[in-house]
């Protein structure tokens, strides 16, 4: 009971952010324009400040294990492919591959991830690894997926034209520049003046609550209904399969307490809302997004109390 509380604790206020978004307007409080707004914001400002500060202020040199990091990259990098290789081949619609792919990989590490964590253990220094080790490639693929797989992208243009375009949507996409950046600043320690940290603080604090509202604004119910099989198949892959092919492994490997946690979050946590916000700035319809990224918050309260009283009983987590 315990478990499933704390569990409710951090994700249901999530849930209800989306529901206030969604009565919002439907009431006329909150218009198209600033749903368009708000993901503008997020997508070029907010997401990107708050990847910075995370990683800036992250003693990479004291907290580092490579072991752990790689672990988290090539775990990754496996179910991306593999995701995107099924989703190519098995769904009928083909203009919501890159929604249903990056649905199912993409986690809220940077978002739930500290919190979640600190709520346990009192500290998160292990979700810096672990977005470290996570949140560049599911920028980078989601760039490069939703690039190739744009149902709004010209039928004639050829797969090199795509690549090209990929290519330039990395390089100039501003949350990863927030990576880059944050990862540099970490490694050459460089000291974050107090009024520089406040306002990053305050900058950071506006992502979550805001993409939240932006999602439930956004939510198209009449259309949400028109994706159920491949929203009910996201949310069982991001909840339950990914962390049942690799916990075991990360078991094997000798991670436990916190880094378990934290790939609990990297691989079983909410389809993040940010993925809503990159899908509709690259041209997709961001109905899909939205509709996984709040049935794997609603249904994430049950599984991720399983999870953490699965590791628990078995001695993994303490």
């Amino acid at each position: 009971m315990e478990n499933l509380v704390f569990s409710l604790n951090s994700t249901m206020p999530l849930f209800l952010i989306m529901l206030l978004g969604y009565l919002l307007h439907q009431k006329g409080f909150l218009e198209d324009s600033f749903v368009a707004s708000a993901n503008k914001f997020v997508f070029k400002i907010a997401l990107p400040v708050q990847l910075f500060r995370d990683l800036a202020t992250t003693d990479i040199y004291a907290n580092f294990d490579g072991k752990y990091v790689l672990f988290c990259f090539v775990s990754t990098l496996i179910s991306i492919l593999v995701i995107w290789f099924l989703a190519r081949h098995l769904l009928k619609d083909k203009n919501i591959v890159g929604e249903f792919v990056q649905a199912c990989y993409r986690s809220s590490a940077a978002i739930l991830g500290a919190a979640f964590i600190q709520n346990i253990y009192g500290t998160s220094g292990m979700s810096g690894l672990m977005i470290l080790g996570s949140v560049p490639l599911y920028n980078i693929f989601a760039v490069l997926i939703l690039t190739i797989e744009s149902p709004s992208a010209d039928a004639q243009s050829g797969m090199g034209e795509k690549i090209k375009a990929s290519i330039k949507g990395i390089f100039t996409n501003p949350i990863l520049i927030g990576i880059a950046l944050g990862f540099v600043y970490s490694l050459l320690r460089l000291p974050m003046p107090t009024i520089a940290s406040k306002t990053l603080s305050s900058l950071s604090s506006l992502t979550s609550p805001l993409a939240l509202l932006a999602i439930g604004a956004g939510f198209k119910g009449k259309a949400a209904l028109g994706y159920l099989k491949p929203t009910a198949v996201a949310t069982v892959i991001k909840l339950l399969v990914l962390p049942a092919v690799f916990l075991p492994l990360a078991v094997q490997f000798g991670f436990r307490d916190e880094k378990l946690v934290a790939l609990l979050v990297m691989l079983g946590s909410i389809s993040t809302p940010s993925g809503y916000v990159m899908a509709k700035q690259m041209g997709h319809e961001g109905v899909l997004s939205g509709s996984v990224c709040v049935t794997t918050t609603f249904f994430s309260a049950l599984t991720l109390t399983f999870w953490v009283w699965l590791a628990h009983g078995m001695g993994y987590i303490v």
